[in-house]
């Protein structure tokens, strides 16, 4: 679009008002489910919810307009008509509009009498560990929940508290359910606490876990912590209980998201006086990718009584 083109106050608001998950279907972009919002299947870093969007790489986020202008490249005439969609007025419904929502207490949810399915979920589906899995199980960490058999991660706080609790779906088929529960403290996050200087940095338990399988010796030493996300808010957390801790090795998904939440966190961590962070990167996508594509090609093998080499 060129020259000057001028919109009345309606035309912006009824732009501002579109319900981004059903602009976005209608653009073909996929969207995961996040809890409450919606994920950019192209950019897990942003979520949308109506008409309102958030990136949680930068921490930046607003209504539709700016959300076209920043994610489509388009000027603010161009992304005003794209979202009316041109002279044909409002194509897309709009979003009901939002009341405040009180804060919801944080309560864990009910615990199942055993957790087969979440067993065989992490270390058939997941391939990860046993071992690794028992450990955070006879601690708590881990449980299966009995509604949904949803695998719950805990995160608890200096106290021996529960703060966090992020939930994933153990159905294989379609994409799986995973979020927070309400009321999460972001500060405690699933995390280990360890002995060394060293700390290591996930965005998903299931990757933290995978990362423990792929490098079991001596793992109970060093701290590791899930961001379930990529905000650093566990991390300095942890960094501030843990003073001992000084090397940070960020483990964050081989991809977009994964490769710019990095570049942020080194920020953040130097602005705070940690200089000696450093990047571990996946072979595939994530860990859990990788412990799967060394068990596959490990069964695949033929029968020439040669050793598997550990990534």
């Amino acid at each position: 679009m060129s020259g000057y083109v001028y919109f009345t106050d309606e035309q912006k608001q009824r732009a501002n008002a579109v319900d981004l998950e059903d602009f976005l279907c209608q653009q073909g972009e996929k969207l995961l489910k996040s809890g409450r919002e919606k994920r950019l299947a192209s950019d897990h870093s942003v979520t949308v919810r109506g008409n309102q969007w958030y990136d949680h790489a930068s921490e930046k986020g607003g209504c539709a307009i700016d959300f076209v202008q920043m994610f489509y490249g388009k000027s603010f005439p161009d992304a005003v008509t794209m979202l009316l969609n041109g002279e044909q007025g409002q194509a897309y419904r709009s979003s009901e509009p939002r009341r405040p929502e009180p804060p919801k207490p944080f309560i864990l949810p009910e615990a199942h009498t055993d957790m087969r399915r979440v067993y065989a979920y992490l270390t058939k589906t997941r391939s990860i560990d046993r071992s690794v899995v028992s450990v955070f199980a006879k601690a708590k960490m881990i449980y299966e929940d009995a509604k949904y058999h949803n695998a719950v991660f805990v995160g608890f706080d200096q106290d021996g508290v529960a703060r966090h609790a992020h939930k994933r779906g153990t159905y294989t088929q379609g994409e799986p359910f995973k979020g927070n529960v309400d009321g999460c403290d972001p500060r405690y996050s699933f995390h280990h606490n360890g002995q060394s200087d060293t700390v290591y940095v996930f965005e998903a338990p299931i990757d933290l876990l995978s990362f423990l399988s792929l490098y079991p010796q001596g793992w109970q030493r060093h701290s590791y912590v899930a961001l379930c996300g990529v905000a650093e808010h566990a991390l300095l957390q942890l960094l501030e209980e843990n003073p001992q801790v000084k090397k940070i090795g960020l483990c964050l998904d081989n991809d977009k998201a994964g490769l710019k939440a990095r570049e942020r966190l080194t920020g953040i961590l130097a602005e705070k006086g940690y200089g000696e962070a450093f990047s571990l990167l996946p072979r595939q996508k994530d860990w859990n990718e990788d412990i799967r594509t060394q068990k596959t090609a490990f069964t695949q093998m033929p029968a020439t009584g040669q050793a598997m080499q550990m990534a």
